[in-house]
This record gives structure tokens, C-alpha cells and sequence, in this order.
């Protein structure tokens, strides 16, 4: 993966966007659903004014005519006021008093989608989240304290964009000096409204010396996704003919036997892969919707997240404390009253050692079915790593195993992408 080392540049437009200023007040009608966040209520507000803007300039650009914009034109910013802000610390409070995640990943999507309207400046296109690269948490984040999220486009190729988005808070120590604590970067596609074929978009020409570098490092990322979507079946053809990796998967194996074959005599510190699942289900209301009538990327990453907490929290016996998510692809759109079912488990923990913590990594996959048509198709997989806290000293995780060849082929195939 390609590691940034620049941050977005600083923001010299508009004030950010209060995220309690909406709590109270009614959703525009522009916008169809009510199931918002106080983030997503003002960001969906800010997209209405993005068109009004557009539509009472002098001249507003013809729906074919394409611009050229600069990085900080897309920038938008949200400041959550959590020390002063009861209402909204209430919306965002778990019960250990720390930041529901599964929520500011919802924002973040929702962020990045407002962005993206704001390059483009067009109704007649339809903008979706295509994927979301490897998410990682570097310093907790605190419920007392300000947060503030902010993004602007970084790259664009002819139909698709990416959107880089920060998440940063102040030190604890009571300075003004504001530190990063998770980056994310989002990759959006533009559809035709009418035809959903792929649509050209704005162009983008970066400015400071900061943007050219985000730009040049999403180019490579853009470069790299399309080497390895060209070399993943050969990588898998090669991997089956290695008897190294036939190797792997006995090693991964003998265990899960003995669990099948010599109940009695297995390791009380392990457990089969298939006794760690969850799952949950329901059906996807009109309240879920975005302004394309589809559920929008956010919901999914926050319920999948929830479904993964939950399975490391019933698998380690304690609250877990969250580490990454991996890259994301949005695979099949999910639609208003489509049957939606996420699965979940473990695949494989690391134990505890001298130099880290015991890690967790969860699979959720969510499954888009219609029963009228007896189809079932996979929407997204998600990747989240979890550990213990802390202060959780001496506390263990049991070894999962797993017990068909296939269970060990996914594991493996999770530890090499790690």
C-alpha cells in the first residue's frame, strides 16, 4: 500500500460545518430518509446549498462542460463540538464513555460523498462510494474533547475521484497543537443519471507543493489497484501449485482435525473458526436511502463494524479496542427493501507477545438477497482488527483454527494481505 506522508492542506474557505447545528431542526425535502446522523443531516443540508450556489451564479456550467477545479475548491470541513455540546456527545457516547466508531465511519462516507457533489457541481450524475482503502485508528479519540473531520478531492482520473479525509483532535494536554487520528481515503465513481454509464468529471490541478504529492501518491494507488485486479487469479493459479502453501494449509489444519475427529483431546486454548460467527439481518427501509434512492456506504461500514465489535467483544470476553479496518469494495449496490444479512467470525487471532497486543481479525460479510427471485449475492466484505485494552493486563485470547481446507485457504489469504 502506499503510505501518505502529506496531510490535506490547510483549509482557507468556508468555516466548517457545526455538527449539532442540524439535531433540531427538519430534514430538507431535497433529501429522501430520516435515518441520518447529526453529521449526515448537516452534510445533506450543505449539498443543498452546494446546487442553490451553483444554479444563482452568473453563468453555471452546462451539464456537458467540463472545469477544471483546484483541491482546496472541494475542501469541506465538520467541527463536532463535544465539550460543549451535550446533545451531540450523547449521539456519539458508547457505554464505556468513549466515541462510537461505527458512526464516525458513517460520517466519513457521508463527508466524503458531500465532497464529491461539491467537484462535481451536477445533479445529472449519480456519485457512490466504489471502495475505501485500509482505515488506521493512531491515537484514540477522546468524547470530551473537539473533533474535527475534513476532506477534499485529491485525484481524479476521467469517471472516478478519490477523496482524502482526516480525522484529527486536540492533545489532551490542554496545547493548541492538533494531532491525526485516523486517514482514510475514498474512491467515488460518477454514473449518468439516465443511462448509468460512466460519466466524465471535473478535472483537478493541484496547487502547493502538499496536493501534488496526495496526488501523486493516489495516482500510484490508482496504478496499483489495476496491477493486482490483472494479476489475482494468475497470483492464485501460481499459489495452488506450491506445495509450500499445500504445507501451510496442513499446518493450519492439524489442529481443527483433532477438534473434529478427538473432541476430548483438543487444545482448550483453541476454538474452531466456525463456533466464533454471528450474524444479523434486516430489511433495508425507504428511511436508509440516499438521494439516489439506494443505501448509501456509510450505513453499511457502520453496521458491519457494529457486527464486528460485537463478535470480538463476545469472543475475547471483554470490550475490544479497535485497530484498522482493511480496504473496502462496494461491490453490489444495495437497494430499498432488499434483504440485507451480515455474517461474521473471526479467522484468526495473534497471541500476545514481549514487543505487542493479542490482535483479532474479524470477518463481516454482507449478503444482498432477494427472495422473490431466490438470489443472493455478496455486497461487501470488511476486514476489522481489533485488540484488548490496555488495561486489560494478563488478559489472553484463545487461538482460532480453522477445520475445512477452505476455512484455511481464506486465512491464509487474509495473513499474506496483512
Amino acid at each position: 500500500p502506499v503510505v501518505s506522508g502529506a496531510s490535506l492542506p490547510p483549509d482557507r474557505s468556508a468555516a466548517p460545518i457545526d455538527a449539532g447545528s442540524s439535531i433540531r431542526k427538519p430534514i430538507s425535502s431535497l433529501w429522501p430518509g430520516m435515518y441520518h446522523s447529526p453529521v449526515t443531516n448537516a452534510l445533506w443540508e450543505a449539498r443543498s446549498r452546494i446546487f442553490e450556489i451553483a444554479s444563482e451564479t452568473a453563468r453555471p456550467p452546462q451539464p456537458d462542460e467540463l472545469i477544471t477545479k483546484t483541491p482546496s475548491s472541494s475542501r469541506t470541513s465538520i467541527v463536532y463540538r463535544f465539550s460543549e455540546d451535550y446533545i451531540l456527545r450523547e449521539h456519539y457516547r458508547n457505554p464505556w464513555n468513549e466515541i462510537r466508531l461505527g458512526k464516525l465511519l458513517e460520517d466519513l462516507d457521508a463527508l466524503a460523498g458531500t465532497i464529491s457533489y461539491k467537484h462535481c457541481s451536477s445533479r445529472s450524475l449519480i456519485l457512490v462510494t466504489a471502495s475505501a482503502d485500509r482505515m488506521i485508528l493512531r491515537r484514540p479519540i477522546h468524547i470530551e474533547s473537539d473533533v474535527t473531520i475534513a476532506g477534499a478531492v485529491t485525484w481524479v482520473g476521467r469517471s472516478s475521484m478519490e477523496i482524502r479525509v482526516e480525522v484529527a483532535q486536540s492533545s489532551e494536554d490542554g496545547h493548541s497543537s492538533v494531532a491525526v487520528a485516523l486517514t482514510a481515503n475514498f474512491t467515488f465513481v460518477a454514473r449518468d443519471s439516465k443511462t448509468g454509464n460512466s460519466a466524465a468529471i471535473n478535472r483537478i490541478s493541484p496547487e502547493t507543493d502538499g496536493e501534488v504529492l496526495l496526488w501523486h501518491e493516489a495516482e500510484e494507488r490508482n496504478k496499483l489497484r489495476k496491477n493486482l485486479k490483472g494479476e489475482e487469479e494468475k497470483k492464485k493459479r501460481e499459489i495452488n501449485d506450491e506445495e509450500t502453501m499445500k504445507e501451510r494449509v496442513n499446518e493450519l489444519l492439524t489442529e481443527g482435525r483433532v477438534f473434529c475427529d478427538m473432541p476430548a483431546l483438543a487444545n482448550r486454548d483453541s476454538i474452531l473458526m466456525k463456533e466464533t460467527c454471528l450474524e444479523n439481518s434486516l430489511v433495508c427501509q425507504p428511511q436508509q436511502r440516499n438521494s439516489h434512492g439506494r443505501i448509501f456506504g456509510g450505513f453499511l461500514m457502520r453496521r458491519a463494524f457494529e457486527l464486528a465489535y460485537v463478535t470480538a467483544y463476545s469472543f475475547a470476553g471483554t470490550a475490544p479496542c479497535f485497530v484498522e479496518v482493511d480496504h473496502v469494495d462496494f461491490l453490489k449496490p444495495v437497494d430499498v427493501g432488499n434483504f440485507l444479512r451480515f455474517k461474521s467470525r473471526v479467522l484468526y487471532t495473534e497471541r500476545e507477545s514481549s514487543s505487542r497486543r493479542p490482535m483479532m481479525n474479524i470477518e463481516v460479510v454482507a449478503h444482498v438477497m432477494r427472495p422473490e427471485l431466490r438470489s443472493s449475492e455478496v455486497s461487501n466484505k470488511f476486514y476489522f482488527t481489533f485488540t484488548l485494552r490496555s488495561d486489560e493486563g494478563g488478559a489472553a485470547i484463545r487461538n482460532v483454527v480453522p477445520a475445512t481446507e477452505e476455512e484455511a485457504w481464506q486465512v491464509i489469504e487474509r495473513m499474506d494481505a496483512e
